[in-house]
């Protein structure tokens, strides 16, 4: 299904243009989420070197612009190519959730004093961060290439990082190591929660490579 939107968006210069948005728009996030990470975890001062407000909002300038270019699309093509609309402007809507996300992140890093270690949880933090960062990178080319195998790879090899990331919120929660500060047991909860959800995000826009539209942002079903 996707190879044949792929051959829709190269044919058509406005749903092309849409198309190389939704890269753009996916960089963006990725050096907003490397520096986002950067000033909560490594940086006593909570500087950020780039100004990630800004960054959002070119990232909802984007979005609006693809939104236009799909609209202007459909209204000369009517229902014919509709499939293919409506799947890239729900994969931009996860893009733009994505960029909300950072600017989460930022907001913790600037009221966190200092910058915020995990303790006890720090192990798993570092795999989720990681996993998410390396996340971004390959749902970008999967996205670009269109590849049903590898989005499928892609889908099983990050599914554990929900899963961790809701363990560590409930050890939060149930306060397993009473010595930790509250502010940073607050910190790292709601941490973890994001980087569930910009990981979440990330595989809703792989499943649109391997499900048609109406099972976007669900597993793909299991071949008989």
């Amino acid at each position: 299904m996707f190879k044949e939107w792929l051959a829709i968006f190269k044919k058509d210069t406005l749903m092309d243009h849409a198309y190389q948005r939704s890269f753009l728009m996916l960089d963006i996030t990725r050096e907003m989420f490397s520096k986002a990470r950067e000033s909560l975890r490594f940086k006593e001062d909570c500087e950020v070197d780039i100004d990630i407000r800004d960054r959002d909002l070119e990232i909802n300038s984007f979005e609006r612009e693809v939104r236009r270019d799909v609209f202007n699309h459909l209204a000369v093509n009517r229902t014919a190519k509709l499939p293919s609309g409506l799947a890239l402007v729900s994969i931009i809507i996860d893009i733009e959730r994505i960029g909300d996300y950072m600017k989460n992140i930022v907001e913790l890093a600037l009221n966190h004093p200092g910058k915020l270690h995990g303790g006890k949880y720090e192990e798993d933090l570092q795999r989720v961060e990681e996993a998410v960062e390396e996340n971004f990178n390959k749902t970008r080319k999967c996205f670009e290439s269109g590849d049903d195998t590898l989005a499928l790879d892609l889908l099983k090899e990050y599914k554990w990082v929900n899963d961790v990331c809701d363990d560590n919120l409930m050890r939060l929660i149930k306060e397993e190591y009473k010595e930790i500060k509250t502010s940073d047991a607050v910190s790292l909860a709601i941490y973890f929660r994001w980087l569930k959800r910009i990981n979440s995000h990330l595989r809703n826009i792989t499943t649109s490579v391997v499900n048609p539209f109406d099972r976007i942002g669900f597993e793909p079903k299991k071949q008989e």
